[in-house]
């Protein structure tokens, strides 16, 4: 089932809404006095609609199978739980919540007696729960749906704007970051304030582990120019080891760049700037904690990878169905180790060394070299994006008409488009 803009955001705010109306209810009967659970001060609990959507589209081929469907729905739905966690954390320098007095938890975020209940509520939005909730969207008026649809967006990104602004006390920075007049100034300031009170004070009596002093914390902290170089080396690198991981057991050398021009591998380049994100404060911890995170982690994401390229380029880019222990042919059980001891490899020895690297080049150079490749990267990211969907459509035979598939059929051909993408299949 493929779902359009409307629907899609439809499930988002329903599933927001059921899961607050849970998780509060839940809190309220323990505590006997009415909690709302959401991290926005409305009626919504965003990560469940993120989750909820995130199921219905990335696993839609496993629908036919129950056991693997709630396998996946465990698995990715305890991955978004744990990596929410962690980026609330790396917010607040604070736990929002904590498992770590129930059995079977890790590192207090997740827990086993949670991720089956993920597990089989993932198995019945799915297999269920989308189709119902699409019916009784399809029963309203097509332009009330719309305008439904686009004014719960807006409430909710005011929601969550404000919400953002107490988590950071930015209620007094406002102002001056846009040089507003002084009256209006000051009567920003009094609407912000009091907002940005009410919400505090919502986020305290339902989170109290979050509630610290106002003040900003930022040592350690990896800044956006450490991260992009992250991701360029990271992608440079899981380029190489592919390319002679492919030499050593196929005997062939082939490309394994994502991209047209140079080689870089996004699927990698992105895995170590989120495990970086993830785990670089971690790195004190043991060696087995930060392998089974990328056991788990790597797993699902080379998953959503796997099914985020064939649904916007139409190419399955690697198949592991003669492996055993794969999942759709996605993912397999040996190569998630690979992630694990990747995860381990990266944090442990080379990214300290590689972190000191980067702080040289930024110290040298400013943003210079980094805003140069930074447009270098993007452009290559469009083209090959153009260039794969375009190698798609003329396999079915469409003709060029627009003056950009006209570039990309004269520049990318199918012969220089399988020397790029090599293990590409429809």
């Amino acid at each position: 089932m493929e779902f359009t803009f409307y629907e899609a955001a439809m499930l988002f705010f329903a599933y927001s809404f059921l899961a607050w109306l849970a998780e509060t209810a839940v809190a309220t009967i323990k505590v006997k006095d009415f909690r709302n659970r959401g991290f926005a001060s409305g009626p919504f609990c965003f990560i469940y609609g993120f989750t909820g959507v995130f199921l219905a589209v990335f696993l839609q081929d496993l629908k036919s199978n129950g056991f693997f469907l709630f396998l996946g729905s465990m698995a990715v739905a305890t991955a978004v739980e744990w990596f929410t966690g962690k980026i609330l954390e790396r917010m607040k320098q604070k736990k929002w919540w904590d498992y770590s007095a129930k059995r079977w938890n890790f590192d207090g975020y997740i827990c086993l007696q949670y991720s089956l209940v993920w597990g089989l509520l993932g198995f019945l939005a799915v297999r269920y729960g989308n189709g119902l909730l699409i019916g009784l969207y399809h029963l309203l008026p097509g332009f009330l749906g719309e305008i439904g649809v686009w004014g719960l967006a807006a409430v909710g990104l005011l929601d969550l704007s404000g919400s953002l602004m107490s988590v950071y006390h930015m209620e007094e920075k406002l102002p001056r970051l846009f040089g507003w007049n002084h009256r209006l100034q000051a009567w920003t300031f009094r609407l912000a304030a009091k907002l940005s009170g009410h919400i505090e004070n919502r986020i305290g009596s339902s989170y109290p582990s979050v509630v610290q002093e106002k003040e900003e914390v930022t040592a350690g902290r990896c800044s956006f120019a450490q991260i992009f170089w992250l991701f360029l080396i990271g992608a440079f690198l899981g380029d190489i080891v592919e390319t002679v991981f492919c030499r050593l057991t196929a005997g062939v050398w082939m490309s394994r760049s994502s991209l047209v021009w140079g080689d870089f591998s996004v699927v990698w380049g992105l895995a170590i700037a989120l495990v970086t994100v993830l785990l670089y404060k971690d790195r004190e911890k043991e060696d087995r904690y930060i392998f089974w995170v990328g056991v788990v982690l790597g797993g699902a994401y080379e998953y959503i990878c796997s099914v985020f390229t064939e649904i916007v380029v139409g190419k399955v880019f690697w198949d592991y169905s003669d492996i055993p222990f794969n999942l759709g042919g996605r993912i397999n059980l040996l190569y998630c180790f690979f992630w694990g001891v990747a995860a381990v490899v990266w944090i442990k020895g080379l990214y300290p060394k590689i972190a000191c690297f980067v702080e040289f080049i930024l110290r040298k150079t400013g943003w210079v070299v980094t805003g140069i490749l930074m447009v270098f990267i993007l452009a290559d990211i469009c083209v090959s994006v153009m260039a794969l969907i375009r190698y798609d459509t003329r396999a079915d035979g469409q003709k060029a008409v627009h003056s950009w598939e006209q570039a990309m059929d004269k520049h990318f051909d199918d012969d220089r488009m399988e020397r790029i993408y090599p293990n590409a299949m429809e």
